[in-house]
C-alpha cells in the first residue's frame, strides 16, 4: 500500500492516477504514516520520500495539472525505471486531441510534439492517435437529428474471470430470462414509436451484452425479429451488428436468423486462442469451437466478422499471444479488436491480486511486445486502426484498438468512442447519452443495472428516458 500525503487537495484526483500508472494500491492520509509527501507550492512541486525532497520547477507553458502530472511521473518513472508508452495521458478517448488539433489545422509533426511535450506520450502512440483520427473524422456524425441504438443483453453462458459487468451466467438467471425479454420488448415499442414521432433517423444498431447468443434459439429469433421491424425495417440504418461473442452460444439457427434479418456486422470473440488460458478465465470453450463457429459464419455468407483479443491475460506472454495471433490469421477476419487487460475493481481477477493469489500478469517489456505482434496481425490482415480507447488500470497502460479493412469499419464503435451522436441505450444497465452538438454538451440516463429492477420499473423508466430525451428533441 502507497500512502500519500498532500496539501493540493484540489489535484488529488491527479496525483491519484500518476501514482495508479505505477502503483496497485494508493491511500491518502492525512497523518504523519505516509510514504510519500506531495507539496503543491505556486511555482514548483516539492516530493518528499523517505525524507530526501526533490523539487520540481513549473513550465510556464504548461496548467498547474500537466506541471504536477508531469513532475510526478518523472520522479517515479525514475525512481522505478519504469516508462510507460502514454505518458501521464489516463483519458480514454486520446484520439479526441488529436481529432480536435487537426480541426484546428495542426500537421501531423505538431500534434507528436504536443502530446510529447502535453503528457510525455511516446510518438508511435500519437501517430497511432493520428490515423485512426483520420479515420474517424470521416465518419463522426454532425447531425442532431441522427441517431444510434444500442439494445444490451445482460446474459453470459458463464463469468470470465476479468469481468466487471453487472451480466450474469444464463444459468442463474433462467427464472427472469423470459420477464426480462417482454420488459425489453415494451422499452424497444416505446423508444420505436419515439423515433418514429420524433422523425429521427438511424444510423446504426447495435445488439451487445453479455452475450445477445446466451439466449436459446427461440428466444433469440423473438427479439431480434422485434429490433428488426421497431428499428431496420423501412429505416436507412447503414449499420446492424449483433455481438454474437461466445462461441459456445452460438449455433446455426442463430446465425441463420442473424442472415434472415439483415445482420451486416457479427462479433466472434476467442480472446485468447490458447485452451488453458481459455480454462483459467473461464471462457467454456475452446479454441477449435472458435475456429468452428467462425468457419459456420462464412460458410452462411457472414462477410463482416469481428474477432476480439486481450494482450495480457494472466499466464499468458508472448508466446501465447504468438500462437493466438497465428491462428487468427489463419481465420482472416474482417476486422480485429485487441483490448489491453483491464483489472476492473468488480472482476474476480481484481480480488484475486488484491488477496495475492498467484495470477501472473507479462512484465512492462513483454506486454510491449505482446502489442506490437498484434499490431503486426493487423497488418498481416491489411486492417487499418478506425477507433481506439483506453481503460484505467490496464496493465501496462495500453490501449485498445480497432482494426478493419477499408470500408468495413464499424460506425457505431466510432460514434459512441467520439461522443459526437446521440445513443439510446436500451436494457438492463444500458446508459444513454445525448448530444448537445451546439452546446458541445453530452448528458447520460442509465437504465436500472439490476435485471429484477429493470423488469420491476420498466414503464417508470421508459417514461422517464422520453422526458429525458425531450430536453434534446422536443415534447410531442
Amino acid at each position: 500500500m502507497i500512502k500519500i500525503k498532500t496539501n493540493g487537495e484540489k489535484f488529488k484526483y491527479d496525483i491519484y492516477n500518476i501514482f495508479k500508472l505505477f502503483f496497485t494500491e494508493i491511500e491518502f492520509v492525512s497523518d504523519i504514516d505516509y510514504n510519500y509527501n506531495i507539496v503543491v507550492e505556486k511555482n514548483n512541486l516539492k516530493i518528499l520520500y523517505e525524507d530526501v525532497e526533490k523539487v520540481c520547477d513549473f513550465d510556464e507553458q504548461l496548467s498547474d495539472k500537466e506541471n504536477i502530472k508531469r513532475s510526478l511521473y518523472n520522479y517515479i518513472s525514475d525512481k522505478t525505471g519504469i516508462k510507460l508508452p502514454w505518458g501521464t495521458l489516463v483519458g480514454i478517448r486520446p484520439t479526441k486531441i488529436a481529432l480536435n488539433l487537426m480541426n484546428e489545422g495542426k500537421t501531423d509533426e505538431d500534434i507528436v510534439k504536443y502530446f510529447k511535450y502535453h503528457s510525455l506520450t511516446r510518438d508511435d502512440k500519437a501517430r497511432l492517435c493520428i490515423k485512426v483520427a483520420k479515420t474517424e473524422e470521416h465518419f463522426v456524425n454532425s447531425e442532431t437529428n441522427n441517431i444510434s441504438i444500442y439494445i444490451g443483453m445482460p446474459f453470459c453462458p458463464t463469468r470470465c474471470l476479468y469481468c466487471s459487468f453487472i451480466s450474469d451466467t444464463i444459468a442463474n438467471c433462467k427464472d427472469v430470462v423470459d420477464d426480462y425479454l417482454l420488459a425489453l420488448n415494451y422499452e424497444i415499442e416505446a423508444i420505436s414509436e419515439y423515433v418514429r414521432d420524433r422523425g429521427l433517423n438511424i444510423e446504426c444498431v447495435y445488439f451487445g451484452g453479455g452475450t445477445p447468443t446466451s439466449v436459446n434459439d427461440e428466444q433469440f429469433e423473438k427479439i431480434v425479429n422485434k429490433i428488426y421491424y421497431n428499428f431496420i425495417e423501412g429505416n436507412t440504418v447503414k449499420e446492424f451488428t449483433v455481438e454474437c461473442g461466445r462461441p459456445d452460444s452460438i449455433t446455426a439457427e442463430k446465425l441463420y436468423t442473424l442472415k434472415r434479418y439483415g445482420v451486416q456486422r457479427i462479433s466472434i470473440n476467442p480472446q485468447t486462442m490458447n485452451d488453458n488460458t481459455l480454462k483459467l478465465i473461464g471462457r467454456g470453450h475452446s479454441a477449435n469451437e472458435v475456429i468452428d463457429k467462425f468457419n459456420l459464419a462464412r460458410k452462411m455468407g457472414f462477410n463482416n466478422i469481428n474477432v476480439d483479443l486481450i494482450v495480457g491475460l494472466p499466464g499468458e506472454g508472448l508466446k501465447e499471444v504468438k500462437h493466438t495471433c497465428s491462428e487468427v490469421l489463419k481465420l482472416a477476419p474482417d476486422s480485429l479488436t485487441v483490448h489491453g487487460m483491464s483489472l476492473k475493481r468488480g472482476s474476480k481477477l481484481h480480488q484475486n491480486t488484491i488477496n495475492n493469489i498467484h495470477m501472473k500478469i507479462a512484465p512492462l517489456e513483454e506486454l510491449n511486445a505482446m502489442h506490437e505482434v498484434t499490431s503486426k496481425l493487423s497488418e498481416q490482415l491489411n486492417l487499418k486502426p478506425y477507433y481506439m480507447y483506453r481503460q484505467k488500470n490496464t496493465v501496462g497502460n495500453m490501449e485498445n484498438v480497432g482494426y478493419s479493412k477499408v470500408n468495413q469499419e464499424c460506425i457505431y464503435n466510432i460514434e459512441m468512442i467520439e461522443e459526437k451522436q446521440t445513443i439510446i441505450a436500451l436494457g438492463a444497465n444500458a446508459v444513454s447519452k445525448i448530444i448537445f452538438l451546439k452546446e458541445n454538451r453530452l448528458e447520460r440516463f442509465p437504465n436500472h443495472k439490476d435485471v429484477r429492477e429493470y423488469i420491476k420499473r420498466i414503464e417508470e423508466k421508459v417514461e422517464k428516458k422520453i422526458k429525458f430525451l425531450n430536453e434534446l428533441y422536443g415534447a410531442k
